[in-house]
């Protein structure tokens, strides 16, 4: 009985709550219930754009990040939300991607410009991620998320058995809500034709963005599934939804700006960027940072800005790398060893390939499992690596010797086919007469395959590019091992 009264003053106070909390949707109009303020949508983008720029990177390019925020500014500043402080930037990422942060933080990649072939496109694509964030559909996500949560502790009160499953039940919660759905994404394309046609650009030029999207999501090679489409839920004829809603509301543009925004990507790198780091199958080579590093065979490898790691093929192991503060090796196994909850096993000094280094073994626990691992701190070009392999305590037989072999292969780097290596770039040239997107390839030394030159240039494969538009074609960026490959009289 007490806990009813319990559930029934928090029904009470959850009522008052919701009808307080009822907020005019600045770009729809309608009501809504909103428990995220403005401040906090500022706040919490503020916060979040920091990640992504550690997380990411920002790609170096100043003109480029003015030219992208100056159209995404103007592009805003004629929504419904202008007064928030809209940032706009291009990440560091060779996927096909943008999102956007609460508070007026957009993001593309480079990827997803070496992709568009208009400054028209890209005003969809701003428009997009702008309509998300002026429909407030990350706050509106953010408020279901927590009503859910309060229903779920009102469920809790009423039923005390279901309080042991609360941390699992949010966690689900939380999931249930991490992507926008079917209905906002929708509205986003809506109110990004009606962004980019009140700036005068074509509205057609969004068709063709999910048209070369689609053909990327089935290409092979460097084509793969656009994180864009993939993060972004829509039906299999978005293209031609939104090419109805442009014939029904008799949408109008005339800019479209494609020779000129074509010329801006003159010079900017396509695909993975070799410089920071790339496997050649299970050795890792990083030329920036002079060393390379053999992880175990037939293991799963990653590459961030953060760490480089491998998983074993059972998912029962890892192998990460990262960087540490400080300069010493020492210094950085002692503060290693003393984190609480780590009971060390041993330590000492030891030198790998003429660099000073500290190895050691140590237990703990993480997630109430057992877990055994070896670690190595070792000093490189005034930097200091920390190289950790760690397993249940079970398995530890299983892969000592397998962490051992990996941690002690790390090494400076010295060969000058790995160090000087560069990343593949787009070059932009000029058509001067009608040329087939093969000999375009042959003519200039293209460095990926013809096929997604076409999808680049937004041709079909074997058509003829026509005379007096510029093409992006991508040079450069060949690793020692496609190097190999032509000797041997092997395609690339």
């Amino acid at each position: 009985m007490r806990n009813l009264v319990h559930v029934r003053r928090l029904a009470a106070a959850v009522s008052l709550a919701l009808i307080s909390a009822c907020a005019t949707n600045p770009a729809t109009g309608k009501k809504q219930i909103m428990l995220v303020g403005e401040a906090q949508e500022i706040a919490m983008g503020q916060e979040a754009d920091k990640q992504v720029a550690s997380t990411l990177g920002l790609y170096p390019d100043d003109a480029l990040q003015a030219y992208v925020s100056e159209l995404g500014k103007g592009l805003a500043a004629k929504g419904e939300r202008p007064s928030l402080p809209w940032t706009f930037r291009v990440v560091d990422d060779p996927t096909v991607n943008a999102f956007a942060l609460p508070g007026g933080y957009i993001y593309v990649t480079r990827g997803i410009l070496t992709h568009l072939n208009s400054e028209a496109e890209l005003a969809s694509v701003l428009g997009h991620e702008i309509g998300h964030v002026t429909a407030r559909h990350t706050a509106s996500q953010i408020t279901k998320s927590q009503l859910a949560t309060i229903g779920l502790v009102a469920g809790m009160i009423a039923s005390p058995q279901l309080a042991r499953f609360g941390d699992l039940a949010q966690a689900g919660m939380q999931l249930m809500f991490l992507k926008f759905g079917r209905n906002d994404e929708q509205q986003a394309d809506d109110l990004g034709l009606r962004y980019m046609t009140r700036e005068d650009y074509d509205p057609r030029e969004m068709v063709e963005v999910f048209s070369v999207l689609d053909r990327l999501g089935d290409a092979s090679g460097e084509g793969r599934l656009p994180a864009w489409l993939s993060t972004h839920p829509a039906p299999a004829n978005r293209a031609q939804r939104i090419q109805s809603e442009i014939q029904a509301q008799q949408l109008r543009g005339t800019r479209v700006e494609g020779p000129g925004y074509v010329q801006r990507l003159e010079g900017v790198v396509f695909g993975e960027n070799p410089r920071e780091g790339f496997f050649e199958g299970g050795r890792f080579f990083h030329p920036d940072l002079r060393f390379q590093l053999q992880f175990p065979a037939g293991w799963k490898t990653q590459n961030t800005k953060q760490a480089v790691a491998a998983m074993s093929p059972q998912e029962d192991a890892l192998v990460v790398m990262t960087l540490v503060p400080g300069t010493s090796a020492e210094q950085a196994a002692t503060q290693f060893m003393r984190q609480q909850g780590l009971r060390p096993a041993g330590a000492e000094r030891t030198s790998l390939h003429g660099l000073p280094a500290v190895t050691g073994l140590f237990e703990a626990v993480a997630d109430q499992t057992p877990i055994a691992g070896r670690v190595t701190f070792v000093e490189h070009d005034g930097k200091v690596y920390r190289l950790l392999g760690y397993t249940p305590s079970e398995r530890w037989r299983n892969y000592d010797r397998v962490f051992a072999e990996s941690l002690i292969s790390f090494a400076p780097l010295t060969d000058r086919r790995y160090l000087d290596v560069q990343p593949k770039r787009v070059d932009v040239v000029p058509v001067s007469q009608p040329i087939t997107v093969a000999e375009l390839a042959r003519r200039h030394g293209a460095s990926v395959s013809a096929d997604v030159l076409a999808l680049i240039n937004h041709v079909a494969p074997g058509a003829t590019l026509p005379a007096g538009q510029p093409a992006k074609i991508v040079v450069g960026g060949r690793l020692p091992n496609e190097d190999r490959r032509q000797t041997d009289g092997r395609n690339p």
